[in-house]
């Protein structure tokens, strides 16, 4: 992944948004990561007859083609379906800026390829407003500096060193486990009787 995500940033500030609002569970009966883009803020974005919600952000044609989501606090709360962050990704959201994230949402996320960043509230406000600004919207996040630039301005933002390797080397715990693939090796030499682990390399 790039070290710069650059895009326009929708404004999204509703708390508590909890993983079965942003991927509603009757859009889990598939065990693949195909589809899930019109499953994401299905509930937000349409009407039971299927119909778009014109007051939902990403249904605005200034804001539909939106990349960045700047979000109010405990955002990906609940359960832990990855669906959620898959739909994320395939609905073209590469970050989401605010200032907490779920535990296991933000470990999904890592593991995606999806940028959490995490702001104080008097920065993610600002930011609220610059995103709800036509003129402001276009964001510019450095993940390297741990910088975001909106209008003018540039903001710090924190992200861990495991979440900030993933996501500019664009790896996750399956290429971790191959750099131990010797010693994984090894120890099953050792340990004749011990559960295999396979790894080509």
């Amino acid at each position: 992944m790039a070290t710069i995500i650059s895009g326009k940033a929708a404004a999204f500030a509703q708390p508590n948004v909890d993983t079965d609002v942003i991927m509603p569970k009757r859009f889990l009966k598939t065990i693949t990561r195909e589809g899930l883009a019109d499953g994401t803020f299905a509930d937000l974005r349409f009407t039971e007859s299927g119909e778009k919600r014109p007051e939902f952000v990403l249904n605005s044609a200034d804001w539909r083609d939106a990349s960045i989501l700047v979000v109010g606090d405990n955002f990906g709360c609940g359960s832990s379906r990855e669906h959620a962050v898959w739909g994320l990704r395939q609905l073209g959201v590469d970050a989401i800026i605010g200032t907490d994230f779920g535990g296991i949402f933000y470990d999904n996320a890592r593991k995606n390829g999806l940028a959490l960043l995490i702001v104080s509230k008097a920065v993610r406000n600002k930011l609220l407003a610059f995103a709800g600004d036509l003129e402001t919207l276009q964001f510019n996040i450095d993940i390297a500096a741990k910088t975001i630039k909106a209008a003018t301005q540039i903001f710090e933002f924190e992200m861990g060193q495991t979440c900030q390797t993933a996501l500019i080397e664009g790896k996750d715990e399956t290429f971790d486990t191959l750099k131990l693939a010797h010693k994984i090796r090894a120890f099953e030499s050792a340990n004749p009787n011990a559960t295999r682990l396979i790894v080509n390399k």
